[in-house]
């Protein structure tokens, strides 16, 4: 790892993506050990306006508390995939929520379909972004799934660990066989516009 690395998280008010912002800044911070800078911004409108939450991760004090060029981009929209992808490192990691996200940029995107997932498998939207955040800890270096529980476990309401724990771990499987599908299209990209990943 370098001594800096920039998380982008972005969606639309509603998809829970501050409350990501800061698990994910307290998984890394406080369970891992990193120093950790955790920022948000969202539109006018509580709900369906634009949500943005950014997490600076360091082995050093971090100086500057933005994401300048991220090194990981999650968007859980059409919208944030859009206006942020051009942002992105060029060796940057790109993870979409493949139920509202389309038109993806880059054929070595993670495509998960985490709302699909919350709605089918647990009836529950609310937990799309636990869903994400179990998938983060599968394809970004920086925070482990031990971690990401840890953190998501003393931020969750009273009764709903184990709901929570189970949208982890989907997430965390999900995010296991978008890697597989990755290395397919690493192999042979004949077919870059195929979605691979519509059997979840």
């Amino acid at each position: 790892m370098g001594s800096r690395y920039e998380i982008r998280l972005g969606g639309s008010g509603g998809q829970g993506i501050i409350l990501m912002g800061i698990i994910l800044a307290e998984a890394v911070g406080i369970y891992d050990g990193k120093w950790v800078a955790q920022t948000q911004s969202y539109g006018p409108e509580a709900r369906g306006g634009s949500s943005k939450s950014e997490v600076i991760v360091s082995d050093e004090e971090i100086d500057y508390p933005k994401a300048m060029k991220p090194d990981l981009l999650l968007a859980m929209n059409q919208k944030s995939c859009d206006e942020f992808y051009p942002d992105l490192k060029p060796d940057g990691i790109l993870i979409v929520d493949s139920t509202f996200v389309t038109q993806v940029p880059t054929p070595r995107a993670y495509q998960i379909p985490f709302t699909r997932i919350a709605r089918e498998k647990f009836k529950r939207e609310v937990v799309a972004n636990i869903i994400a955040l179990g998938a983060l800890s599968q394809l970004s270096p920086i925070v482990s799934a031990r971690a990401i529980e840890e953190a998501v476990l003393k931020r969750v309401p009273k009764g709903t660990e184990r709901l929570n724990r189970e949208a982890l771990r989907a997430g965390i499987a999900a995010a296991r066989k978008a890697k597989r599908e990755m290395a397919k299209v690493e192999i042979s990209s004949e077919n870059p516009g195929e979605d691979l990943f519509d059997s979840y």
